[in-house]
């Protein structure tokens, strides 16, 4: 392995540890050393949810004592009930000098009411630990019931205790309702700045302010804070941010102010409490000082780090990179070094973004229902990595391949002695007479000297069409042969099949090409020459077009071709695994014969075929030269079907060959099993996408409709899902510059046309799944322009999602995003999730706009 190997490596392994270091810096806040003065105790365990009738067992309050009562000297409940009622005896015995604010917690239910009032005086009376208690809630907060009934409530209880009684809200029901401070022998006021959509940086301040001017208004009352804190997690809310630095942040700054103006207060909480989560979203669960594993979350002294296991992530996504990257260095000698470093930085930076996400996303206590869908997005963000890292290699092989092992070109020698006789099969069906005579005049120019023309159309009912093939095969001679098959069956491949039936016996080789081709007279004096080596199956050209250049929407779509052939059937052919396709191709007419002949059963008879000839280890050749030209489909209907019938029909041939793809299948080659799984994945990849479209459109209605069920999902899942697509982007048009020599314009406008095709692509995937006998549609050559409806129907489908994503993401954005940032990045996400459907519309519309110079300034030549 060469030394700058090892130094790629190094460099790799060095640098992601140095960015996981360099985004966990640790955040320097003010210390406390003291001791808190109180904190709001809810000991209900990760895993009980009291919604559910869960308790928690003396012994789960005994820990839990265990944890607090070194840290503060008082706590505070909530209610009585649950089991929360042996929280004052418990500590009475364990921690005799921690005081108690016993709490009893008022809803809407009067009997439930009264069993807390009760169960609130006995604990009261019987433990001398309960200094305080508290008559509710938030009760006028949540609009239970009014001022004068809870006054009612205080009043029975002050009657039967002998400890001062209040009740706690926030701070402006205190200013709006003095009658309540009037019945109260304290004030309890809540500040918590997050919910009042206040920057961290000035969090304390807001929430004194607020403390004075209740006092102010309050002169004689005894103020306690109720509850005070911040969210280690959530969704933004304005300026508010919650997160772990920001928890320890405001709350080491407001525990200097309260001790230094001796306040009397409970932060918000001791334990994280995941059964929240369906009361207010994933905020409502972090508000503890430990987390729902009674683990300290933050040091009340020294550095703070927003991900305090950082170092185990690190390590762990260094793990899971390390091997590929070190095995992908060690084999791809063949690469520049820049070439090694770039996918390998792909690699790392793809391991560490899974084990980013899958650490962030997935909390403590999420609902069944968030926990399946979380799964599914973490399948899908999978998928779309997959995707990214064949995306990668390909570019890391089209710009830094340093030699290349299989590269062929035209023969321009002399044919000598070897010139074998080959048959050129020209299917046809319902095509127009003068493009196919163009096709005939064509390949009745070649300078090869032994060959002959069969012309084959079948189930073409109009005998006005086929008649005139017929006639003109008969003016050029010989060589070539016609044949009208009325009903014939097997599609393409049954033609083809007929026509290997009626083939001179002295053929060895069997060459295919479209109606509408128009090759050069030298395509079969440069290609025949590399049947001379007989491990070669067959010979391969690349699919190009004409008379497109007058026409912005054929434009873009032959640019959209031309990657395939000048990109990726040049990669493919390093390993043996190009793609065989239906036209230009030149077979040997014996492994044809052995391989069973074309498939009748799929309708991408040509990719299948060349699928069988690799598993015979035969060999293709393929070059990048243009030797002949055909049509680009006419209209956006045309180009969508030709691709249709393209995905369909590779799912055809996964769902039959799929067993040769696996690991154990020895048949083909890891090269050719990588590029015919991977050369597919994006296709299913278009798949999922369809499926995240409509998912992300349902999911949108969840949260408006169902906000305690269904959550937004966290920024750290959605931003890389961006950052996939955008880098498919940017790779595709840096591809485009290295292989395919056009103006910037037309790699847009490859990627807009290739991006107008997601949808059709994923349909054909799911359809292919669940269906095998579609039958083959012909992609129409030399049709009329459409009108501008018709071109707009063409994009119907893609036109109702689009719509449907910009209608969810304008509902979000408007009913959840005035302080929610999450509600925005969702928005973004679902309106990039769009993106493809608006080039669907964009080039159906383009097709349809009026050409200038009229519509025969496209139409072929009779």
């Amino acid at each position: 392995m060469q030394k700058s190997a090892w130094a790629v490596l190094l460099l790799l392994v060095l640098g992601n540890i140095g960015a996981w270091a360099i985004v966990n810096r640790p955040a320097v806040e003010r210390p406390w050393a003291g001791t808190i003065a109180g904190v709001a105790f809810v000991p209900f365990q990760a895993n009980q949810t009291p919604q559910n009738g869960d308790s928690p067992t003396a012994d789960d309050i005994k820990r839990d004592l265990d944890v607090v009562a070194p840290h503060v000297q008082s706590i505070r409940t909530y209610q009585v009930g649950n089991g929360i009622d042996q929280v004052a005896p418990i500590a009475l015995e364990r921690y005799p000098n921690l005081t108690i604010t016993q709490g009893a917690w008022l809803s809407k239910d009067p009997a439930a009411n009264e069993a807390e009032l009760a169960g609130l005086v006995r604990v009261a009376r019987a433990n001398a630990n309960v200094k305080r208690v508290m008559v509710g809630n938030e009760v006028l907060f949540r609009d239970d019931f009014s001022v004068a009934q809870l006054i009612d409530y205080i009043q029975r209880v002050k009657r039967q205790v002998n400890v001062p009684v209040s009740t706690a809200e926030p701070s402006y029901v205190w200013l709006d309702h003095p009658e309540l401070a009037d019945a109260c022998d304290f004030i309890t006021i809540h500040l918590l700045p997050y919910w009042n959509k206040v920057s961290v940086d000035r969090a304390v301040e807001d929430a004194m302010a607020a403390y004075r001017q209740v006092q102010e208004r309050f002169p004689n009352k005894h103020i306690l804070i109720g509850e005070t804190g911040w969210p280690s997690d959530g969704a933004y809310r304005g300026a508010a941010e919650a997160g772990l630095v920001n928890e320890a942040k405001y709350i080491r700054s407001f525990l200097n102010i309260a001790g230094q103006q001796r306040l009397d207060f409970y932060i918000m909480e001791a334990f994280d409490q995941p059964w929240k989560r369906t009361l207010g979203g994933t905020a409502e669960t972090a508000w503890g000082i430990w987390d729902a594993h009674r683990h300290q979350k933050f040091p009340m002294v020294g550095g703070i780090l927003e991900v305090p296991s950082w170092r185990v992530l690190c390590a762990i996504a260094t793990a899971l990179a390390f091997f590929p990257m070190f095995f992908f260095v060690l084999a791809r000698d063949d690469l520049k070094w820049r070439g090694q470093l770039f996918y390998g930085f792909l690699i790392q930076t793809v391991a560490s973004v899974l084990v980013w996400t899958g650490t962030q996303a997935l909390t403590v206590g999420m609902g069944t229902l968030s926990f399946t869908a979380f799964m599914v997005l973490i399948l899908a963000q999978l998928i779309l990595f997959a995707v990214m890292l064949i995306d990668g290699l390909e570019l890391t092989e089209v710009v830094w391949t340093q030699r290349w092992k299989r590269r062929y070109t035209p023969v321009r020698e002399p044919l000598g002695d070897y010139t074998p006789k080959v048959s050129i099969h020209v299917p046809c069906y319902n095509e127009p007479a003068h493009m196919v005579i163009e096709t005939l005049d064509a390949l009745a120019a070649m300078d090869y000297p032994n060959f002959e023309v069969l012309v084959i159309d079948n189930n073409t009912k109009d005998e006005a069409v086929w008649r005139p093939l017929e006639e003109y095969c008969a003016k050029l001679g010989p060589r070539f042969r016609f044949f009208h098959l009325p009903r014939w069956p097997g599609f393409k491949g049954g033609a083809l099949n007929f026509g290997l039936s009626v083939t001179a016996p002295d053929v060895e080789v069997v060459g295919v090409i479209d109606s509408d081709y128009q090759v050069t007279p030298d395509w079969l004096s440069a290609t025949i020459p590399y049947f001379k080596r007989p491990e070669v199956g067959f010979v391969q050209s690349p699919q190009d077009y004409r008379d497109w250049s007058d026409d912005a929407f054929k434009s873009m779509i032959n640019w959209e071709y031309q990657g395939f052939f000048h990109i990726g059937m040049i990669q493919r052919n390093e390993r043996n695994a190009i793609i065989q396709h239906g036209t230009m191709t030149l077979v040997r007419k014996s492994a044809l014969d052995g391989v069973g002949r074309w498939a009748e059963w799929c309708i991408c008879e040509d990719s299948e075929l060349g699928l069988r000839l690799f598993e015979e280890k035969l060999e293709a050749v393929y070059m990048p030269d243009s030797f002949g030209q055909g049509l680009v489909p006419d209209s956006f209907a045309g180009y969508k079907t030709q691709r249709f019938r393209w995905a369909y029909g590779a799912v055809q041939i996964l769902k039959r060959h799929w067993r040769e793809m696996m690991p154990g299948g020895t048949k083909l080659t890891a090269g050719q099993k990588y590029h015919f799984i991977t050369g597919w994945l994006p296709w299913f990849a278009d798949a999922a996408h369809m499926g995240f479209v409509i998912g992300g459109i349902v999911w949108s209605l969840g949260l408006l409709l169902l906000p305690q069920w269904i959550e937004f999902p966290p920024t750290v899942f959605i931003l890389p899902t961006l950052s996939v697509f955008f880098f498919k982007v940017l790779c595709g048009l840096w591809l485009y510059g290295e292989r395919v020599k056009c103006r910037f314009i037309d790699k847009l406008g490859a990627a807009i046309a290739g991006m107008a095709l997601t949808h059709t692509v994923g349909r054909a995937v799911w359809v292919g799944l669940f269906t095998s006998g579609r039958p083959f549609v012909r992609t129409p050559k030399c049709e009329d322009q459409p009108a501008l409806i018709q071109g707009f129907l063409h994009a119907r489908e893609e036109v109702g999602l689009m719509l449907g994503l910009w209608l969810a993401a304008a509902a979000i954005a408007l009913l959840k995003g005035s302080d929610n940032r999450d509600a925005y990045v969702w928005a973004t996400m679902l309106v990039v999730q769009s993106f493809p459907y608006i080039a669907a519309l964009f080039l159906s519309t383009l097709n349809a706009l009026p050409k200038s110079g009229g519509a025969e300034a496209t139409a072929p030549a009779e």
